[in-house]
């Protein structure tokens, strides 16, 4: 059973790859090369990816408005 943005919980500030994945709905490989392209901001603790739930919501919201711009 996958994740939805629903039981992403408000207050669950550090989101894992598996999560961001999850709620963008793109595989983690897609997730791994936007961050290895600086586009999605992450932290790396040891060998575990990190993210925080409002950077992310803020990166696809800029995205979305990018997207929005550039098609009309």
């Amino acid at each position: 059973m996958g994740l939805s943005e629903d039981m992403i919980e408000d207050d669950k500030e550090v989101m894992n790859a598996g999560e961001v994945s999850n709620w963008l709905r793109i595989p983690k490989s897609t997730l791994y090369k936007l961050c290895g392209e600086g586009q999605i901001p992450y932290a790396k603790i040891g060998k575990h990816w990190r993210f925080d739930r409002e950077t992310v919501k803020s990166w696809f919201k800029k995205r979305v408005r990018e997207t929005i711009a550039h098609n009309y």
